[in-house]
């Protein structure tokens, strides 16, 4: 018979499993444990290795039925990560921290934010003013605004508007400007600043951490002074107009908080008020929340405490000096008390050097100004400090 090529491979084949078979005919099996769904052979035991068990040690894996005889391999882990343990003992250095299979994995950390007094804080997020409405339609009356990052609490929600209390004001807000939830918290944790409430009826401004300093100025109970560091015994602020200034911790509050909204008093003028003086002080409320820029004379993009009312005023052809300590004496500028002052009139500040600080009247006891670097344009408490004169460029 002639073998073909196949026939020859065929051949060598069964003689190859004939081979195998007798081999392990000649070597007795002693099965110890059992066989179950999915098995692992709890332990083998052989002639060659009759006391050597293959699941006896911690560093040794149950052997599956392909485990070489003499030798453990195993396979351990879920998922990807799965470890192997050589026939020698040692074990596989780039995936050592892989436990039994079904251990528990660690738990994700858990991100804890300070909520800074909020229970469903909301951020607002907007290039310039967010209005806050009386209801929730655009056809609502303004009762005031939120700046960029401006804190509030979210108490309801009403078709597409949340309803809030930021601060003083409460009203409602589109909901498409705010942020919420754990983006908010994120944001929050880097915008909270440390601010010194006043608790006292007046409180002392100093030029150095000492009552033998000179005295700057005073400000009034209720007013909120930005922290710029914390002494013994003092608070270092910012006060509109000085480089250095601080004042007694035994009057303050010191506390991490958020900035708020502002109200939009009402202002209810009566026929002896020009519309001119109206015009400008809504025009100058547009800015509320803008940039303070030392030396600056852009609204929109940065101005100064007198850049801000110089350029406020050229917008209704009123031509005053640039600088907050000759503002007070320009062409035609008359000095009155501050019982007299109107809408749009100006407030100056400052010490026994001389004025260091201006600010636009807005009526009910409040004015709009170009405050300092953090706080940027804000209104705020005509009295916050004692002025030092109130200035009207108007002829009515």
């Amino acid at each position: 018979m002639k073998f073909t090529n196949i026939n020859k491979e065929i051949i060598a084949g069964v003689s190859a499993a004939l081979a195998a078979c007798l081999l392990i005919t000649s070597i007795p099996f002693e099965f110890t444990g059992s066989l179950a769904e999915d098995t692992e052979i709890s332990n083998i035991q052989s002639s060659a290795g009759a006391n050597s068990s293959m699941n006896n040690s911690d560093d040794s894996l149950s052997a599956g039925a392909n485990g070489a005889l003499g030798g453990t391999v195993g396979i351990v882990g879920s998922g990807d990560n799965t470890v192997g343990q050589p026939s020698d003992g040692t074990e596989n250095e780039e995936d050592t921290e892989t436990g039994a299979e079904g251990a528990d994995t660690p738990d994700e950390p858990v991100v804890e934010y300070e909520t800074f007094g909020y229970t469903n804080l909301g951020l607002a997020s907007v290039e310039g003013n967010l209005n806050v409405r009386k209801k929730a339609s655009t056809s609502g009356s303004v009762v005031g605004k939120l700046t960029n990052y401006d804190a509030c609490e979210i108490l309801g929600e009403e078709n597409g508007w949340y309803k809030i209390k930021s601060g003083k004001v409460e009203g409602y807000v589109s909901a498409e400007y705010i942020i919420t939830g754990e983006e908010a918290l994120k944001i929050a944790q880097t915008e909270a600043r440390y601010v010194a409430t006043v608790t006292t009826a007046s409180l002392r401004v100093r030029q150095k951490p000492t009552t033998d300093a000179k005295k700057l100025d005073s400000v009034a109970k209720g007013e909120e002074l930005t922290v710029v560091a914390i002494l013994d015994g003092w608070v270092q602020v910012e006060v509109d107009g000085y480089k250095e200034a601080y004042v007694s911790a035994d009057y303050v509050k010191v506390e991490k908080k958020l900035k708020t909204g502002s109200t939009m008093d009402e202002l209810k003028y009566g026929d002896e008020i020009s519309q001119v003086r109206i015009d400008l002080v809504n025009f100058a409320l547009k800015y509320v929340g803008g940039k303070y820029v030392w030396g600056g004379t852009k609204l929109g993009k940065g101005v100064d405490c007198s850049g801000f009312t110089q350029q406020v005023y050229k917008k209704f052809g009123i031509s005053i000096p640039r600088t907050s300590y000759t503002q007070p004496n320009g062409k035609g500028a008359k000095k009155i008390k501050s019982s007299q002052a109107k809408p749009g009139d100006l407030f100056f500040y400052g010490d026994s050097d001389g004025i260091n600080h201006v600010a636009i009247y807005i009526g009910n006891g409040k004015i709009v100004h170009a405050a300092n670097k953090k706080d940027g344009i804000k209104i705020s408490n005509a009295f916050y400090r004692k002025p030092k004169c109130v200035v009207s460029y108007f002829n009515d």
